[in-house]
């Protein structure tokens, strides 16, 4: 047969991946070689090599020597999903930034194998053509960029963050954009612009401990939804919360939750989006990861179904493209002059060099194509940590299955305490999250969360190997 395509490897390495998902080969199958692959698929002998190099990369086949291609991982290994709790729906203060504190104190030294931030490999972003740009905004922009930007920020950002919304089927303008320092800051001030010290806010449960820390600084109370591990926020659990509850704002983050890698269907989001606006109450959305899917399309974001404004759109290029630079936005809809009022008050404005750099590669590094490499990437490391996972690691251990993003939610034997967990594995030089810090109300002491941003290597190798040699010690 003939395949027809720029990209032919691709093509016959995802019919070799479907055919292993259903079993149709199975592990220690041997595959045919790749003379055999060359003529039944009419594609050349490196075009075939290509494919088998591409499923050797994600841990799907083995290359033995002299010997051939093996079915080496089926995804029908994976063990159980992490079980889902359902917190009470009662409004109660918040109290994590200690615990966060503790963990993130010595998770920075480059000597760490670092599972905790979940950020990408540096090796996986286009540091000389960012460099490039940087250059250029020097150069060319007024003043060198020593000067104040907008408070609203740099307009040729705003333009580019606008079509960026396209990908999400936006209509956004320039103007309806706000440009923050990082996606953390826009969350913060977009709860700022509508909430008052004691109000309470719903949060999913589990979520970003960042948005618990922000809902803790700004003296507000939360309500935990339960949320589920492969569809996002319990719905009906939302509703109960708005009908006993006086909720103040919501905040969700639909695409790939942070830590449970869940990605709500599309008609949860506009039921979401028609309950929001049923009871007025402003959805602010969280949307990092949404360019980090793992499928052939990008999801829809709930500031797509809005027709009333009430979603508040947060997201950043931190965890796509340039983590330190720290650009991020808030898309505030109705609430635009109340966010842009909090933004000036809190720092004026953010950084001038860092917004133009930024601007000029959105324009003119080729973002798209960046994003198509690092999805490959990113996918191919989520399998491969699966599989070391479920080698190294007891088998009565659970992961979450995300389809995006950048982590592992894992369910570890109830003998286990995480914190623990973590304090040993940092002895040697091994950084982890315990799942207590995300949430305020459920304990989650036997759950971790694991980035597998960092590219795959004998390091991360070595250090899941050794997390699971602890995890068996401790049981």
């Amino acid at each position: 047969m003939t395949v027809t395509d720029d990209h032919l490897y691709l093509q016959v390495a995802i019919g070799i991946e479907k055919m292993i998902a259903d079993d149709v080969l199975k592990i220690g199958d041997k595959l045919p070689s790749v003379r055999m692959l060359s003529e039944e698929y009419g594609i050349s002998m490196g075009t075939a090599f290509q494919a088998y190099y591409h499923l050797e990369g994600k841990g799907l086949i083995e290359a033995r020597p002299k010997s051939g291609y093996y079915v080496r991982f089926n995804h029908r290994r994976f063990p159980e999903m992490p079980k889902q709790f359902r917190p009470e729906p009662v409004s109660h203060d918040v109290s994590v930034n200690e615990m966060i504190n503790s963990i993130f104190f010595d998770s920075t030294s480059d000597d760490v194998i670092n599972f905790a931030m979940a950020i990408p490999d540096s090796s996986l972003l286009p540091v000389a053509k960012l460099n490039k740009s940087v250059i250029h905004s020097l150069r060319n922009e007024k003043d060198s960029c020593i000067t104040y930007e907008q408070t609203q920020g740099n307009i040729e950002l705003r333009e580019q963050i606008a079509k960026l919304s396209f990908n999400w089927g936006g209509k956004v303008k320039p103007a309806d954009v706000i440009v923050t320092g990082g996606c953390l800051e826009a969350i913060t001030i977009c709860l700022k612009a509508i909430t008052k010290p004691g109000d309470t806010v719903a949060v999913e449960c589990p979520t970003y401990f960042g948005i618990y820390q922000a809902v803790e600084n700004l003296g507000l109370k939360v309500v935990e939804v339960t949320t589920c591990s492969t569809d996002g926020i319990d719905l009906d659990c939302l509703q109960k919360v708005i009908s006993s509850c006086d909720i103040k704002a919501c905040i969700v983050v639909p695409n790939f939750n942070n830590p449970l890698g869940s990605c709500m269907p599309e008609e949860n989001k506009r039921r979401l989006v028609d309950l929001i606006t049923r009871h007025n109450i402003p959805l602010i959305e969280d949307d990092i990861y949404g360019e980090l899917y793992f499928g052939k399309s990008r999801p829809k974001t709930c500031k797509y179904f809005d027709k009333k404004g009430l979603v508040m759109h947060c997201s950043s290029l931190s965890k796509s493209l340039c983590p330190g630079y720290r650009i991020g936005w808030a898309i505030p809809g109705k609430f635009t002059y109340q966010v842009k009022q909090v933004k000036r008050m809190l720092n004026i404005c953010s950084p001038t060099l860092t917004q133009a750099a930024v601007a000029h590669f959105l324009k003119n590094g080729r973002y798209e194509y960046h994003l198509k490499t690092l999805r490959k990437a990113l996918h191919t490391q989520c399998l491969r940590y699966m599989q070391a996972i479920i080698e190294y690691f007891p088998a009565d251990t659970k992961i979450s299955r995300p389809h995006g993003g950048f982590v592992l939610w894992l369910e570890l034997n109830k003998k286990i305490n995480a914190f623990k967990l973590r304090t040993e594995a940092m002895n040697y030089k091994i950084s982890v999250v315990p799942g207590r810090v995300f949430s305020a109300n459920c304990n989650y002491s036997n759950f971790i969360r694991i980035s597998f941003g960092k590219r795959w290597s004998e390091d991360v190798d070595y250090g899941l190997m050794m997390l699971g040699r602890l995890i068996k010690k401790m049981m």
